[in-house]
């Protein structure tokens, strides 16, 4: 079925899709985020596209990954993150909200119940926030207030957080830094059959193998956080307790993923400090 965009002529940032509004006399020569070391302007130079654009081009997947948990995928939309969603008792998270907000998709977030909050690991991932915000009775949209320089649509649905953010019981927000100053994950302590899940956008990078896990400043531009940052990100959840941690391209450390985590941290202190310089 054609994907159809809730505000169609909402204009977004073709290459990251983060949201401008709909004045094009008001748009930027570059979008900030793309212009930032963190991302890039495309060769071709920087380009927008509408809301309607963004799903002439694409399909929208809903795929469920366990009790209570789905991901919802629209490739060829800016960088093509995924979109988590989280049901509690209490309502709906969602979390890395996608560049395209479409019908199909706010129908069935709807269905789930109400929207507890839509929040973003960082602002690669601000996406359309505030037209999901919209299309779902004007859901609040929480901000880390570290990053709030780079909210490039500002409406009363914004709220600003910071440290660690209780959303309800067993599902918090907390702030790590490292990629942003306001990068951050979410705990969902019910999440894998009470073993729990960590969402974490690219706080925390799961690789390829599935087994570990990447800490960078930018990952297409290849720079890396400093061993001390990476251990200060270790230590802010080495108290938590998740069996699965899912980064935003339907990446995730599906067991033990706390242990791999702090193993992983150990490994990227030890490359950056030296100590296994013998190798290369």
């Amino acid at each position: 079925m054609p994907v159809t965009a809730v505000d169609p002529e909402l204009i977004s940032c073709a290459t990251c899709a983060v949201e401008y509004g709909h004045d094009r006399s008001a748009l930027p020569e570059l979008c900030p985020i793309c212009a930032d070391e963190r991302q890039y302007v495309p060769a071709t130079g920087q380009a927008w596209a509408t809301q309607a654009e963004f799903a002439a081009r694409t399909e929208v997947r809903l795929d469920e990954l366990g009790p209570d948990q789905w991901v919802v995928t629209a490739r060829g939309v800016g960088i093509g993150q995924t979109m988590q969603l989280l049901k509690t008792g209490q309502g709906v998270l969602i979390w890395d909200p996608t560049g395209l907000a479409d019908t199909g998709t706010v129908d069935f977030i709807a269905g789930l119940g109400p929207v507890l909050a839509i929040v973003a690991s960082h602002p690669h991932m601000y996406g359309a926030q505030l037209a999901w915000s919209h299309a779902l009775g004007d859901a609040p949209v929480l901000v880390n207030s570290a990053d709030d320089q780079w909210v490039q649509r500002r409406e009363p649905a914004l709220e600003q957080w910071t440290g660690i953010h209780a959303l309800t019981e067993g599902l918090e927000l907390r702030t790590l830094g490292g990629h942003f100053p306001g990068s951050a994950i979410a705990h969902w302590q019910a999440g894998a059959d009470g073993r729990g899940v960590v969402l974490a956008g690219d706080t925390i990078m799961v690789n390829g193998d599935r087994e570990t896990a990447s800490f960078l400043r930018s990952y297409p531009n290849r720079l890396p956080l400093s061993g001390a940052v990476v251990a200060r990100i270790a230590a802010a959840v080495s108290d938590l307790r998740y069996e699965q941690l899912w980064s935003n391209f339907g990446n995730a450390i599906m067991t033990d993923a706390d242990t791999k985590v702090q193993r992983s941290a150990q490994r990227h202190i030890g490359w950056v400090r030296g100590d296994f310089d013998e190798l290369t």
